[in-house]
């Protein structure tokens, strides 16, 4: 945030009128919706857009956000229907950096894919106005919420128009098929897994997962070293036995080759 400091105008120019119903945006902020609450919400907004964006690093044809505002208004207005979920994916549009979704200016194109985080301030409303926003208005076929605290996770797909609860498999994840991907619940945070239920990674974990393999990799080599070393030594150490025998048998006048 940028601070600037005011200063007084000099007493011979007047300042124009501001009517009283004209709404400033407060600065350079680009989404409308509540900042997020705790730390516990931003990280889960980043591990998700994290893994999302390291899974599909090859891929160009999709946009994903979090806590980013969206523009709706049929009168295309950006005074009136914006809403800015936590975590949201479209799919089919360009991978660019943009600072809001502007449903006008994005071929009509709403979002596939949403993920609100749940708090005791939010949960009514995302259970129930945005709910029915998502359903009725985005028409987002696949839209959770989670809760951090509680590690309530419920799912939603769209079936000829009315959100249908998603079942939850043997293992309690929640499949997107937007996405082809199961959301779960893994140490505590909202993941997302394979379809063969093994996790996406972050791209931390990534780099952590290839740094222990590297160094498990440096420490076989080590070992295999030091089975080398301790071969060699062993067969040094046999034929300096047999040399000292050699050299005894001789003082014996016996000569080895013989035996």
């Amino acid at each position: 945030m940028t601070f600037t400091q005011e200063l007084a105008p000099p007493q011979d120019i007047l300042e124009p009128e501001i009517p009283e119903n004209v709404i400033f945006p407060s600065g350079d902020l680009y989404s409308d919706e509540p900042p997020v609450e705790t730390e516990l919400h931003l990280r889960q907004i980043i591990i998700l857009l994290n893994c999302l964006e390291w899974l599909w690093r090859s891929r160009n044809d999709f946009y994903a956000a979090g806590n980013l505002t969206i523009y709706y208004s049929p009168r295309q207005k950006k005074s009136q229907d914006f809403r800015g979920p936590d975590f949201f994916v479209v799919l089919d549009t360009e991978k660019k950096t943009r600072k809001s979704w502007v449903v006008w200016e994005e071929d009509g194109k709403y979002p596939n894919f949403i993920v609100e985080i749940l708090s005791p301030k939010t949960a009514d409303v995302d259970k129930g106005f945005k709910k029915k926003l998502y359903q009725n208005t985005f028409r987002t076929p696949d839209y959770f919420w989670f809760d951090p605290y509680t590690l309530e996770l419920v799912g939603f797909c769209l079936v000829r128009g009315k959100y249908q609860p998603i079942e939850e498999n043997d293992r309690g994840h929640l499949w997107s098929q937007e996405l082809g991907l199961y959301l779960g619940i893994y140490n505590g945070q909202l993941r997302f897994f394979h379809p063969d239920e093994q996790l996406v990674p972050t791209s931390e974990e990534v780099a952590e997962s290839e740094r222990q393999e590297k160094e498990l990799a440096l420490q076989q080599l080590k070992l295999e070293r030091q089975e080398k070393e301790l071969e060699r030594q062993e067969k040094e150490l046999a034929l300096q036995q047999a040399e000292r025998l050699a050299a005894k048998l001789r003082e014996l006048n016996i000569d080895p080759d013989t035996i």
